[in-house]
């Protein structure tokens, strides 16, 4: 896989909850009418995902929907402290 580039100028970095070195790069190519999400682990891309720009709209509007259902719930119901998952084995 590629290792770490600079972003383009319109681009962002999401740290994974879990933390440790994972993350997510969200980078715009105007030029290709792309938006490429691509999961990166120790500055080495693990895998990538190009999105036509008119779906774009579509992937916002679910990340709202779902942005919405969770604050209604936070409000109706106390948030859990999240506990990390048990690893077995290793």
């Amino acid at each position: 896989m590629a290792t770490a580039r600079p972003l383009p100028e319109a681009g962002s970095i999401y740290l994974d909850a879990r933390g440790g070195d994972r993350a997510l790069r969200v980078s715009w190519h105007h030029e290709a009418g792309l938006v490429v999400l691509s999961l990166w682990r120790d500055n080495v891309c693990s895998g990538s995902f190009r999105l036509a720009v008119d779906e774009v709209p579509e992937l916002i509007d679910m990340l709202r929907d779902g942005l919405d259902r969770a604050y209604d719930a936070s409000v109706t119901q106390p948030l859990r402290r999240r506990t990390p998952p048990v690893a077995h084995g290793a």
